[in-house]
């Protein structure tokens, strides 16, 4: 299982927000679950609830499908009509609702404090105080195969936010973020001295050009007899 749950940590980001969605719609529209394809690119694309927004289209859903299925995390139930998909994470990750819920919610919203989990988890499972979240964050977080962690606190937060671990880790996946940033920034000020002394060379090269000519223009005058 442990195997399994590792390779579950390297999932893209559209194997993510797939399983986010059909955890979430599992709780809350279980009179529409499972899903239909066509039902669960409309739940991975919705526009509210969802960060970031995504546009996956029926080829990235149908991919993320499979590479689920063959993790033992998805269920394809065929009828005579059409297909239906359904997450099988509770007995995959050995989860109960209370960790599905903030789990699911972490997929479809990325990194958030237990207050902003709380207030989300309303339609998928009711917290009865922020104690009863960060129980379960930290349940989720000494794992042998931890599926969340603490991110460091942001200048000015007053809480920390979590971030799954489904995909990668959370904090080298904020210092990667940081990173190309900052390695942005470098290169476009790394760009600007460039360009300045691209014109300096320039310049100099037109100046070094006009006391050519004006060499070459004396050189070629006749020579006056003395």
């Amino acid at each position: 299982m442990f195997d399994s749950i590792k390779r579950m940590l390297t999932l893209n980001a559209a194997e993510v927000r797939v399983l986010g969605a059909l955890i979430e719609k599992g709780i809350t529209t279980p009179e529409y679950y499972p899903l239909s394809l066509n039902a669960l690119v409309n739940a991975c694309n919705q526009k509210s609830s969802r960060d970031p927004v995504m546009e996956l289209s029926e080829a990235d859903v149908r991919s993320a499908l499979f590479e689920l299925e063959q993790l033992g995390m998805v269920r394809v139930l065929s009828d005579a009509r059409v297909s239906k998909f359904e997450h099988l994470a509770y007995g995959k990750l050995s989860l109960g609702r209370p960790e599905i819920a903030v789990l699911g919610l972490l997929l479809l919203r990325g990194p958030q404090t237990p207050a902003e989990l709380r207030a989300r988890a309303e339609r998928m499972y009711t917290f009865d105080n922020m104690a009863a979240v960060t129980a379960v964050l930290e349940r989720l977080a000494t794992r042998e195969e931890p599926l969340v962690a603490q991110q460091s606190r942001q200048p000015g937060a007053r809480e920390s936010r979590w971030a799954h671990l489904v995909g990668g880790p959370a904090e080298a996946a904020g210092q990667t973020v940081a990173t190309v940033r900052d390695a942005a920034f470098e290169t476009g000020a790394g760009l600007g001295e460039r360009v300045a002394e691209l014109e300096r060379i320039v310049r100099d090269l037109e100046e070094r050009l006009k006391v050519m000519e004006a060499a070459s223009g004396s050189s070629s005058e006749p020579r006056r007899e003395q």
